[in-house]
């Protein structure tokens, strides 16, 4: 299926659209709201149906995002790709246009692009800014991926501390 790719800033320049070429076909993908991307992997994958889809009776279409989103959300969703896009996981890869297969029973989704033009695309990936300084900075350098925790790094193996009644 084809796909329109971008951030959380374009979904919502784009998702209402009325010239957005989208149909029930396509696959939306949302990307660089994983761990480093937003950052902190906030809950931003609750990808909203176009209402021009929508007026057509459209209830659901497939979308994917190294995001995370809230329990109350619904539909047929792929989210926690990782590593995600802010690091140069495949989903940064990804562009408009772009065939996207999903095969859930068989726990496959692919993007479908040629080798060599991923290649090209790698090449010429461009890190999204990262903060410079400060919590931010620190998190960002040492988070791990969704499929590794989201941990920090340096606390990966500690037991922690026990915390106190009175915290809770």
């Amino acid at each position: 299926m084809p796909s329109h790719a971008g951030d959380v800033e374009e979904l919502h320049a784009r998702v209402p659209d009325e010239s957005l070429d989208i149909d029930e076909n396509c696959v939306m993908v949302l990307k660089n709201s994983g761990p480093c991307g937003y950052p902190g992997m906030a809950e931003v994958g609750n990808m909203p149906i176009p209402p021009k889809l929508l007026r057509k009776g459209v209830r659901d279409i497939i979308r994917i995002s190294d995001a995370r989103m809230s329990g109350t959300a619904y539909g047929t969703v792929v989210l926690h790709i990782s590593p995600g896009a802010a690091i140069g996981g495949p989903l940064a890869l990804a562009q408009t246009g772009d065939m996207i297969s999903l095969d859930v029973p068989g726990r496959s989704l692919k993007l479908e692009v040629d080798d060599a033009v991923l290649q090209q695309r790698r090449a010429k990936w461009v890190a999204p800014p990262r903060p410079t300084r400060g919590w931010a900075k620190m998190y960002v350098d040492h988070v791990l991926q969704a499929h590794e925790g989201m941990d920090l790094d340096f606390l990966v193996g500690s037991s922690g501390a026990e915390v106190p009644r009175e915290s809770h």
